[in-house]
């Protein structure tokens, strides 16, 4: 599995997300496999959020990773009704016991809200100074609200977690060039468009073709064909992981992203951001 840096750490270009996982009991053991057949494929970044599931899915990933703390980065995240410099404290410590651990690897905002980035901010380094965080950082941010950002703490955002894929190209209208310049990591969360992207595509149909892939395959690997950019495809079976995990293996070629490109053209100049 290929590497980057991210908040201080290598991780996989290839993590795991778990939007929509521990809503079910009946599914249960089947995600906590998922998640642990994705740390020893090499897919040890795992992402989460107070908001999905309303907790549960924290509570998910907290089973899959007991006894196997060390070997997982771990993300998650603070929703913005939450985000006061008291209340991002308080989401925190909630997050870690449902998490079942002492610690975060990152922990970001969820998307802008009405509380001041600079409590929300002041928050998050008081968590850092605790040892309850690694690093920080921010999600669903567009160039103007990450700039503003940066004006606050410039150095201590880690990453800017956002939608990303063949079919929501708008980070290639200016912000993922901001953040390449910055040497900021991007977070690609529903790289596959949560498996829609790939429903009737003859072009992504013909480029797996070409790679003895599926197209979920090839469109994951486009995703993490863009330097500085890990994305987070969510899997909630052992075999659904490991096809994630081999999208890692394949070179898209000129002609491979020539064809994408004709069939899924780059973003107009200025094109707004794309929240799901």
């Amino acid at each position: 599995m290929r590497m980057i840096s991210l908040a201080g750490q290598n991780v996989p270009v290839l993590g795991q997300g778990t939007w929509y996982m521990g809503d079910g009991p009946a599914r249960r053991e089947e995600e906590v496999r998922a998640l642990r057949t994705g740390i020893d494929v090499g897919m040890n970044l795992i992402d989460t959020a107070e908001m999905y599931g309303s907790g549960r899915s924290e509570e998910l990933v907290g089973e899959a990773i007991r006894g196997r703390r060390d070997e997982v980065f771990l993300v998650s995240k603070v929703l913005p009704n939450n985000a006061s410099r008291t209340g991002t404290v308080q989401a925190c410590e909630a997050s870690l016991r449902r998490l079942g651990t002492d610690r975060l690897d990152l922990y970001l905002l969820h998307w802008e809200g009405s509380y001041p980035l600079s409590d929300t901010f002041a928050a998050f380094e008081e968590l850092r100074e605790q040892g309850k965080i690694g690093a920080w950082g921010v999600s669903n941010f567009d160039r103007v609200e990450l700039a503003e950002a940066q004006e606050l703490a410039a150095q201590s955002i880690s990453t800017n977690q956002v939608l990303f894929n063949l079919q929501r190209r708008w980070p290639e209208a200016g912000l993922l060039q901001d953040m390449q310049a910055a040497g900021i990591p991007m977070m690609a969360y529903s790289p596959i468009e949560q498996g829609v992207l790939t429903e009737g595509s003859l072009a992504l149909e013909n480029v797996a073709a070409r790679h003895g892939a599926t197209p979920a395959q090839a469109a994951l690997a486009w995703v993490i064909s863009h330097p500085g950019v890990i994305a987070i495809p969510k899997a909630s079976s052992e075999a659904h992981v490991r096809e994630n995990a081999s999208a890692a293996d394949i070179s898209l070629t000129e002609e491979d992203f020539a064809e994408l490109t004709a069939a899924f053209p780059e973003p107009p100049a200025g094109a707004p951001i794309e929240i799901l």
